[in-house]
Order: C-alpha cells, then structure tokens, then sequence
C-alpha cells in the first residue's frame, strides 16, 4: 500500500509541475490538451473559414472549450460516452458515435448536414494489456476516421490521435486512401513519453 501511495504522490506532484497544466488552470480550459490543438491549429489553420465543428471523445472538455473560442458564431456538437460538463454554446451527445442511430442524430444537428471541421482526442480505458490496449486505440482511430470521411464537406478537415506503434502505419494508409491529404503532426504539448500523435487529413474523397 505503501509503495502505491508513493506512486500516487509523484503523479501529482508530476502534473502539478507540468507547465500545461497549470497554463489551462490559469486560461479556464478543462484540460492541458486544449494546448495541443491550439498547437495544431496555429500551424496548420484548422478554424480558418471553419463553422460546423464536431468533437469526437470530448470529455472532459478542453477541445470542445477550444473550438467554442475559435469558432463562437459556428455549431459545435460534441460527442462522448462519458458525461461531460456543459460548455456554453456546445450541443452535446453522451452517446456512442459508432452507433448508427447516433451518427444520424449527429448528422441532423447541422444545416446543411455536413461538418467543415472533425476533432478526436479519442482514447480506450486502458485495461493494462499492451495489445488489448493498442488495438482497442487502433479500432477507435479507424473509426473516427471512417466517421469523418462520411460526415465532411468536400474541402473539410479531420484531427484524429492515434499511436505510434504496429497499428499506426495500417491507419495511416486508411487516411490516405480516405482522404486526398495526409500528414502527421506531435504538439509541444504532448507528454514526452506519450506515444500518441495526430493524423491530420484534409479532403475526404468521397
């Protein structure tokens, strides 16, 4: 018990250090992780022309807080099966998104019925098993990849994290047989020891 306690302390007191963590207390965001898709967007211009924004796996919330901000006179519709708390001016969903009935509800949120702009920070409940794990992450990815490529305008945009690892090279080939633009792209704002990284992929080609 001890040593679990120890384990306890140091986590805390890790992200208590943590410059990000600290930066999204003091700017009112959720979470760190608004960081990285502010990281994203100043270099990629993900909001530029952008008023119909979902976000996949949204809770906590500091994506959704985020797009709010970049795009206050836009729809953003968030989705997670875990609760969040309201954002103003956020419609949200606890749903599944890989459900069907839940992809058309999704759909019927915005007029026309299509999205400019697809954000997924999306991440399984780790079990502990390295490949239950990878591939619970790697099922997520493909299908909010799927997802985004159904629900985008023509010139639209997709974000969508996954995991560097055996299963990122198979998803990134889905992109780009999805998408006419793929490119990858690892925020400041990540951990260093988080293996994650964002597929960022513009055009869906159906």
């Amino acid at each position: 018990m001890g040593r679990r306690k120890r384990k306890t302390r140091h986590w805390i007191a890790d992200k208590e250090r943590d410059p990000y963590t600290r930066k999204a207390r003091a700017s009112g965001y959720r979470s760190r992780a608004a960081f990285k898709l502010q990281q994203i967007d100043e270099k990629d211009h993900l909001f530029k022309g952008t008023s119909r924004v979902l976000d996949l796996g949204s809770a906590p919330g500091g994506w959704s807080q985020y797009a709010r901000d970049k795009a206050p006179r836009g729809s953003v519709v968030a989705v997670d099966i875990l609760p969040m708390e309201p954002v103003e001016g956020v419609t949200f969903l606890q749903e599944d998104f890989t459900d069907e009935a839940v992809q058309a509800r999704v759909l019927e949120l915005v007029s026309p019925h299509s999205y400019d702009l697809v954000i997924s920070d999306m991440a399984p409940n780790i079990t502990g098993i390295a490949g239950v794990d990878q591939a619970n992450a790697a099922t997520l990815a493909e299908r909010a990849i799927g997802f985004s490529a159904r629900v985008l305008e023509k010139d639209g945009i997709a974000l969508v994290k996954i995991f560097e690892g055996g299963e990122a090279l198979r998803i990134r080939r889905l992109g780009e047989m999805l998408f006419f633009r793929s490119v990858v792209r690892k925020p400041q704002a990540s951990r260093d020891k988080s293996r994650e990284i964002y597929l960022l992929l513009r055009q869906p080609r159906a």
